[in-house]
């Protein structure tokens, strides 16, 4: 998710673990240890598939943060040294806000590699969008209650309590609305008479009702989107093509492994020019993906190998468009 949200749930935590008895003190170390995973990106690693794929690898990693608590936890008691009786308190404060950080991301596309250094891919379960304010702004909503309401009474540590609770039903509506559309969309493909090897559903963008959903086979890639309010469960899909022949040779270059195994194979490979590009298909959608790689030159027979480097498209996805399409997709298959 978003660092914003992250701050706002590792405080809601804080809020809902010590605040009571400390105060304010529990929302700033609550969200100073919600954003504190989110740090890795300020890390200079030098090589565009490494910036990409190292994210969310070892600071989000349940081993590292598990080791780091302790270290927080005596650096709180040395700046609040008057909240030493509440030590295990600290404990669970610091270690709650971190590990509701990396499951939350885990809900998320774009992977999150909780048991690193093990070389298990990342999790992505895809059920909510990295943006959502239906979930974020009941956060918002309860840290700001619970900071702004007297300490003397209990109201706004209540009321902080029950927005807490109220994003997390969102999340566990928003795994269960996933669970259907797959079962649609599964359903759909097989009245249709499609083969696939994969199949990804994924939020569209601030929302769990419409979904988009991507689907590869022998010969490239296929979208179709699906609403809840769709009137019919039968998806209407385009293909596209990709040619994968491109990385013939190519199988042990790094950038290439790496974004294999990143992706879990959702992704496409195109000429552009003389250069082999891979795009990552899971954010995103057709024209416009967020996440392109040069990682070859083409060469006689076979690409050449080269340095990683980002490609951004010419073409982009205004975002007053993307919320005026997603909104009229949500209510009707046949958008203006």
């Amino acid at each position: 998710m978003d660092s914003i949200t992250q701050i706002a749930l590792g405080a809601a935590v804080g809020e809902a673990t010590l605040g009571r008895r400390i105060g304010n003190r529990a929302i700033l170390w609550g969200g100073i240890c919600g954003l504190f995973p989110d740090l890795d990106l300020f890390v200079p690693f030098g090589d565009a598939v490494k910036s990409f794929t190292y994210h969310r690898s070892f600071s989000h990693s349940l081993f590292v943060l598990a080791l780091l608590t302790p270290i927080f936890v005596q650096l709180i008691m040395k700046v609040h040294p008057d909240t030493r009786q509440y030590r295990n308190r600290w404990y669970a404060l610091v270690l709650l806000a971190f590990t509701t950080h990396v499951l939350l991301d885990c809900l998320t596309v774009y992977g999150t590699q909780i048991f690193w250094p093990l070389p298990t891919p990342p999790i992505m379960w895809s059920s909510i969008f990295i943006i959502d304010p239906a979930y974020s702004l009941p956060l918002f909503a309860g840290v700001l209650a619970a900071l702004m309401l007297s300490r003397k009474a209990t109201l706004g540590h209540r009321f902080n309590g029950v927005c807490l609770a109220l994003s997390t039903i969102y999340l566990l509506w928003g795994v269960g609305a996933k669970l259907h559309v797959e079962q649609v969309a599964r359903t759909s493909l097989k009245q249709q008479g499609m083969g696939y090897h994969k199949l990804l559903t994924v939020p569209s963008p601030f929302n769990t009702l419409l979904w988009r959903v991507l689907i590869m086979d022998d010969t490239g890639y296929a979208e179709s989107y699906y609403s809840l309010f769709d009137p019919s469960p039968d998806l209407k899909v385009t293909h596209f093509p990709s040619q994968r022949h491109l990385l013939e040779g190519l199988d042990n270059h790094w950038p290439v492994k790496r974004l294999r195994w990143f992706t879990h194979g959702f992704y496409s490979v195109e000429q552009l020019s003389d250069d082999v590009v891979i795009t990552d298909l899971r954010m995103g959608a057709e024209p416009y993906f967020v996440f392109r790689f040069k990682v070859a030159r083409m060469g006689n027979p076979h690409a050449q190998p080269t340095e990683s480097q980002r490609i951004t498209s010419e073409r982009s996805w205004k975002m007053r468009h993307v919320i005026t399409w997603t909104w009229q997709r949500i209510w009707s298959p046949d958008p203006e």
